[in-house]
């Protein structure tokens, strides 16, 4: 039996990574603060429950469980569970987020929210690094151990593009250089620390910002022609997926990955049977000038 504690699973990245860890018939911790009993200071309506029970129908089980990860009390009673219930921990993906509310776009550090601010940072780093803290005792125990650091940008791109937010840029830069230092730490146990990225991801939130449906989601391609190379989150799923389950995992650690790239080389697709690759269309075509039609990149 696997066992894989998703940390920030309750929807988008978070929820496509638990369902296809799932698929791959691991048994997976789901965890959240977005309940059927109480909603997070996010206010949407998908839940850690029906993350679980996509697990579950996915093949693999699913178990709930409410934990806000700046409480180190509850991670720490979290990993003694998993470490009571299972003995170990073969997969820990660190995924908590929760900042998009608090980001205010193209606003220089004076004018930003600085309360905002310092609360996405601590949504973004503290809770990556209070999970390791306790889970990651269990989870070295024995080699071939997968830490998946989840973020927004390859290293590439985000070092050469500032991301429209002091805070915003931090956040998501410091969890890929996270997943650097956890490799460090991890590499004497043969266990693998890596940061991944998405591409442009159709996640429940972004289909409503652009009022299209997974149904309808072409509608908006004449708007943002990067569009057309968007993901469902089952896609960066099957990243961690195929990475979980390649006995040659060490070879990745320490890197920046994303899930086009890794689709290259593992061979799965997107639901739709496709292979977007928008880091690299945005590399040659936006970033780079050439001419090529955004079809060519899934």
């Amino acid at each position: 039996m696997n066992i894989a504690l998703v940390a920030g699973a309750t929807r988008g990245t978070g929820r496509g990574i638990a369902v296809q860890l799932g698929a791959a018939g691991y048994t997976v911790y789901c965890t959240g603060r977005s309940s059927g009993s109480r909603r997070s200071e996010m206010n949407r309506p998908e839940t850690i429950e029906e993350t679980a029970a996509l697990v579950t129908a996915a093949g693999g089980t699913g178990i709930p469980v409410r934990v806000d990860h700046l409480d180190q009390e509850q991670v720490k009673a979290l990993v003694e569970r998993i470490e009571r219930d299972h003995g170990q921990l073969d997969v820990l993906v660190n995924d908590v987020w929760g900042g998009d509310r608090l980001t205010e776009w193209n606003v220089p550090v004076w004018e930003h929210n600085l309360d905002n601010g310092l609360r996405l940072l601590r949504l973004a780093i503290d809770t990556h690094i209070i999970t390791s803290h306790y889970a990651l005792p269990l989870l070295s125990r024995k080699p071939g151990g997968l830490v998946v650091e989840v973020t927004d940008g390859t290293k590439k791109y985000n070092d050469d593009h500032y991301r429209l937010s002091l805070f915003y840029d931090q956040a998501k830069t410091a969890v890929v250089r996270l997943a650097y230092a956890l490799s460090h730490d991890l590499r004497e146990h043969g266990c693998a620390a890596v940061a991944l990225t998405p591409g442009f991801l159709r996640s429940e939130a972004m289909l409503e910002n652009f009022e299209v449906t997974e149904e309808t989601w072409r509608d908006y391609i004449p708007k943002n022609a990067t569009w057309a190379v968007s993901e469902t989150p089952a896609f960066v799923g099957r990243a961690v997926a195929a990475l979980a389950q390649d006995p040659d995992k060490m070879r990745w650690t320490g890197q920046s990955l994303d899930s086009g790239g890794l689709a290259q080389v593992y061979g799965f697709t997107d639901l739709d049977g496709s292979r977007p690759d928008v880091w690299r269309y945005i590399e040659e075509v936006e970033d780079g000038g050439k001419k090529a039609d955004a079809s060519e990149y899934r």
